[in-house]
């Protein structure tokens, strides 16, 4: 076990590792690497992580917010990597302390047989851009386990996933986190603590789930299949939008249920898209 000052990676020596291992950032996946101190401390702090959290990461590259979350006393540390040149390199930064290292593919792994069932877990991730939303919806539905999320995502995507009905970022991914978790923006991260440099900003989210979904529904997939149809020509008015899957029976649908069929979905909180489901369920 580790003891003493934890030395958090800084550019000179995340170079000084890529030039030693032979690697190289790739564009492919997404890979940023954390290359700020004081960054990867903050992300930890207003992530709540001490000494009675177990915590899950995502990405972890070459470790910098890895040392961070270990520096931070974390009860438990899973650090769950795609890139399997980079395990040995998080094998070296991580020697002594008490981590898991395990090379694996979030988007397919089985979180129960990787976390067990046990809830209390964290996510705490600076995540790749290209992964970031199909990863956090399938933690959302599928990792009941992991009770809250603190991740690193793309400025645009972090937006989306916290907007609310009627602003401009708001979208089906929006509705989405809304039926599992609550969500806010808490910080923007610029483009110069990361090695590479992305061209965009980056901002920080936090997803507590909800212990139960706060709207009931038929099917909870066919509410998703509603809402997919109802973004995916953001123009139309509902009344257009929705008639690829509700048909003849659109305007009749969206009535019964109280919504006026000349809005547009950006316009609907997710209790109007559960009572659009309710009343298609009882017409189908």
């Amino acid at each position: 076990m580790h003891t003493g000052a934890v030395n958090l990676l800084t550019p000179a020596s995340i170079q000084t590792l890529l030039d030693r291992h032979g690697v190289r950032p790739g564009r492919a996946l997404g890979q940023n690497f954390l290359a700020d101190p004081n960054t990867a401390r903050r992300i930890v702090r207003l992530a709540g992580i001490d000494a009675s959290t177990r915590v899950v990461e995502v990405g972890p590259g070459l470790g910098s917010l890895t040392l961070a979350l270990a520096d931070a006393g974390a009860a438990e540390i899973v650090a769950l990597e795609l890139d399997r040149h980079l395990v040995p390199v998080l094998h070296e930064v991580l020697d002594g302390y008490a981590v898991r290292i395990v090379q694996g593919d979030a988007l397919d792994v089985d979180w129960s047989d990787l976390l067990g069932t046990t809830p209390g877990w964290s996510m705490v991730s600076n995540l790749p851009y290209n992964v970031a939303t199909p990863l956090v919806v399938r933690v959302l539905e599928t990792a009941p386990m992991v009770e809250r999320l603190f991740v690193m995502v793309q400025r645009e995507v972090g937006e989306r996933m916290a907007a609310a009905p009627g602003t401009d970022p708001y979208g089906a991914v929006s509705v989405k986190v809304a039926y599992y978790a609550t969500a806010e923006l808490a910080g923007l991260v610029p483009p110069t603590v990361f090695m590479p440099k992305p061209a965009v900003d980056s901002v920080l989210v936090r997803l507590v789930r909800r212990p139960e979904p706060p709207v009931e529904v038929p099917d909870v997939d066919r509410l998703f299949v509603l809402v997919r149809a109802g973004f995916a020509t953001r123009r139309k008015m509902l009344r257009r939008a929705l008639t690829t899957v509700l048909g003849a029976r659109t305007i009749a649908v969206l009535e019964a249920a109280g919504i006026d069929p000349s809005v547009r979905a950006e316009t609907l909180g997710l209790e109007e898209w559960a009572a659009i489901a309710r009343v298609e369920a009882e017409v189908a």
